[in-house]
């Protein structure tokens, strides 16, 4: 649970510097979220706002753990305690049967968009104007935060993560050095700048009218459980006593994790894993923009991007390919294959062009090789950041980026090397197999001469 709602609040660095009404704190103090120690004050001289800690110490989490308790959390079966995977993880203290109940989070505990803010005046400017859910709860949290020990949510956001490893913080040259050759950095620039976006539009429709309030410079299952109106989470597996218990994230990928959690599985524990290959026309093609037509009716892009898991990849990735390779004598297949690249079209979308094959799964081929070479580069050369003038904390953070891209740039290209084997062997077949027919065909005017 902390990890959900940590994501929330963790979207938010370029999010608004909220000031609570001047009755509630003293003036002159400003809410702004880093990575700093509370004492510290940022260049416009406004005072940081505590947020989380160093490291996910046991410490921390011990206070949690009794704050959660004086705040009605009932008795569980699972406990924080040091574990291998991460500083600190939950462990059953019993043993636990599949589907049995895990753990019970009740509705007083639970964050939403209705939860009551120490500084109302806020929360009500922001209802009022439509705000949606991430957003609002995102500054409802670093509102809160700015209150220190006087909010009830004070020991929950000093047990969050300070410095959070998902993809929303990393700088551009760590993006660049670091994913190169991986399509998760462009979902990663997308998402920040979705959120830049959605602070500027916040900025001007809000904050830049209530600027007393804003001011400039600052594997388990979750369910809700309609009787009690709390999170309830049930095991999907059994557990022993001591076992650490996970919490699922969803059917995400390894590069989706990473994204917006900061973290990559062990590879190949993931069943859900993808790489996402990109295939676009050429622009040499004759018909270039009677297909860049086709495929804009039907809201696809140039280049689109297609998920390839280790068991195969989908049908519309094959129909986009299809359109890729088609000649100007089948324009007029043009837009049924754009329609099928875009699932709109159910009834065509597993449909087949015998005259095309070939030359689709070459194309999807030569895409695979391509984005090998990438990650091939990556995996070998390694980065280029520059370690002279790091500090030892900036160079455990380089060694852990590092690491975390590697294990990710490894599992996609496992991913990837599946799929050419795949179409290297379907290829192979399908041209001795016209060899054979070449051959028969030979034989039997061989014969009849």
């Amino acid at each position: 649970m902390a990890k959900i709602i940590s994501e929330i609040g963790h979207q938010l660095i370029p999010f608004p510097q909220c000031r609570p009404a001047t009755l509630r704190r003293p003036t002159g103090i400003r809410c702004s979220v880093f990575a700093t120690p509370s004492h510290e004050v940022n260049a416009s001289g406004a005072r940081v706002v505590p947020w989380g800690s160093e490291i996910e110490s046991l410490e921390s989490a011990s206070a949690l753990k009794n704050w959660l308790s004086a705040s009605g959390l009932p008795p569980q079966k699972l406990e924080i305690r040091r574990v291998d995977v991460g500083e600190r993880g939950l462990v059953a203290l019993k043993n636990i049967r599949k589907g049995e109940k895990l753990l019970f989070v009740p509705p007083s505990l639970v964050i939403t968009a209705d939860s009551v803010w120490s500084c109302p005046e806020v929360g009500n400017v922001l209802k009022k104007n439509s705000v949606p859910d991430w957003p609002l709860l995102a500054t409802y949290l670093i509102s809160e935060a700015s209150f220190k020990s006087s909010s009830r949510w004070s020991s929950y956001i000093t047990a969050l993560p300070r410095q959070p490893y998902s993809l929303l913080y990393w700088t551009l040259t760590e993006l660049d050095t670091y994913l190169v050759a991986s399509q998760i950095r462009e979902r990663a620039i997308e998402r920040i700048t979705n959120v830049i976006g959605t602070y500027e539009d916040l900025r001007l429709r809000i904050f830049s009218k209530h600027q007393d309030l804003f001011p400039e410079e600052v594997e388990t299952f979750l369910d809700y459980d309609k009787s009690s109106k709390g999170i309830v989470f049930m095991a999907d597996q059994s557990y022993q006593l001591g076992e650490q218990v996970f919490i699922s994230y969803g059917k995400k990928s390894n590069g989706e994790l990473l994204l917006s959690y900061g973290f990559v599985p062990k590879d190949g524990t993931n069943p859900n894993d993808s790489v996402e290959l990109s295939l676009s026309l050429k622009k040499s093609d004759k018909c270039y923009k009677e297909k860049l037509e086709a495929l804009r009716k039907y809201g696809l892009q140039v280049p689109q991007r297609f998920p390839l898991q280790i068991t195969g990849w989908p049908v519309e990735m094959m129909a986009y390919s299809y359109l890729v390779v088609s000649p100007p004598n089948m324009r007029q297949y043009f837009e049924e294959m754009a329609a099928a690249a875009s699932s709109r079209a159910a009834s065509e979308t597993g449909r087949k062009y015998p005259e095309l094959e070939e030359q689709a799964l070459q194309y999807l081929l030569d895409c695979c090789e391509s984005s090998i070479s990438k990650y091939s580069k990556f995996l070998q050369d390694g980065d280029t950041l520059n370690s002279g003038q790091l500090s030892a904390k900036q160079a455990d953070r380089k060694s852990l980026l590092k690491k975390l891209a590697t294990d990710l740039c490894t599992s996609e290209q496992r991913i990837l090397f599946r799929a050419q084997y795949i179409l290297r062997r379907r290829l192979q077949d399908m041209r001795n197999g016209e060899l054979r027919a070449l051959t028969i065909l030979n034989g039997f005017r061989k014969l009849f001469k």
